[in-house]
């Protein structure tokens, strides 16, 4: 009787799922011990939990920069406004991420055929084009822009719900890493004609990514929507929402699993101590982390390791040094 060979990935698969428990039993906890304040960043940083981790899971592996979050985001909130009088609650988070999924195929088989900045722009021009609208419908269907939720369940199923959407949205990324799938992603951001000449779909493969990613981005605000008593295009069609969720993950590390979870942690906690007491500081805080982790952390917080900061100390210590040695010759 032949062994199984053992697998090298099940050390770090196991240690994932490890760190996720874990991550998951924390945030369980959190409610019956934290305050209002500490449960409502809690809520944002899990918000941006998901919505990172699965721009990452697209974004990160194809190196396309999706700055349709937004878009996908704001459907899901006003179809969670428009059908939680009717349906229930995880039927119009489930109805929410179905109709974002959909708007995903279409834009991507429109667009996906673009890479780079072409890529970024047509997204970002389609949210807008999406945002108007559904300021246009509102003002000459219903007579008003923005819709006041009269149904609203209670914190705890608020909270529960991001949670499992942060949760699912980090195991996935875990289970698709591993898979064919992750792979065919992997090789379209490496070299994506040879991903082609090799057999892969890749238009097929694009789509499916750019589908999933959709999807949560739509649940999530589809949850999230219920937050505010009143929503209107503006507030969740908002740009800066796929602005910071495409931060979060590059200072993070896209390519990564955990960084852009650590980068949600530590913008969520920048967000509620500098965005409503100094505004600017705040915006220049997430230009000068871009700036930095691009210089001299291309592979984002979830790259940082000790031997990464030994380096920055040696490189540091020679450049004093060099400096020194400049100064005695010139004297």
């Amino acid at each position: 009787m032949t062994k199984r060979p053992f697998s090298a990935g099940t050390p770090v698969l196991t240690r994932d799922l490890l760190v996720l428990l874990a991550f998951t039993g924390w945030c369980l906890a959190l409610p019956h011990y934290g305050s209002e304040f500490e449960v409502s960043m809690a809520l944002t940083c899990l918000m941006y939990v998901a919505l990172s981790s699965s721009w990452g899971l697209f974004c990160g592996s194809t190196r396309y920069l999706s700055l349709a979050t937004s878009a996908f985001f704001g459907i899901g909130a006003y179809t969670s406004a428009l059908t939680l009088d009717s349906l229930p609650w995880l039927a119009s988070i489930a109805l929410g991420a179905a109709l974002a999924m959909g708007v995903a195929v279409v834009m991507g088989a429109a667009v996906l055929h673009l890479r780079g900045t072409y890529f970024a722009v047509l997204t970002f021009g389609m949210t807008e084009l999406i945002r108007h609208a559904v300021t246009y419908f509102e003002k000459k269907v219903t007579g008003t822009v923005g819709r006041v939720l009269t149904v609203v369940p209670e914190r705890d199923t608020i909270y529960l719900t991001v949670l499992a959407l942060a949760v699912l949205a980090v195991l996935v990324s875990i289970v698709v890493r591993r898979s064919r799938f992750g792979l065919a992603l992997a090789g379209i951001g490496a070299d994506e004609q040879r991903a082609q000449t090799l057999g892969v779909n890749t238009r097929l493969v694009k789509i499916l990514g750019f589908a999933i990613t959709a999807g949560f981005a739509g649940a999530v605000g589809a949850a999230m929507a219920v937050r505010w008593t009143y929503i209107d295009p503006h507030t969740v069609f908002n740009p800066f929402i796929g602005f910071q969720t495409v931060l979060i993950a590059l200072i993070g590390g896209a390519v990564t699993l955990w960084g852009p979870l650590i980068a949600a942690i530590v913008f969520s906690v920048l967000a509620e101590t500098l965005r409503l007491q100094a505004p600017q500081v705040y915006m220049m805080s997430l230009g000068l982390l871009l700036i930095l982790s691009v210089l001299y952390l291309p592979g984002g917080l979830a790259s940082l390791r000790w031997s990464t900061m030994g380096g920055w100390w040696r490189d540091g210590y020679q450049w004093v040094r060099n400096g020194r040695n400049r100064e005695r010759i010139n004297g």
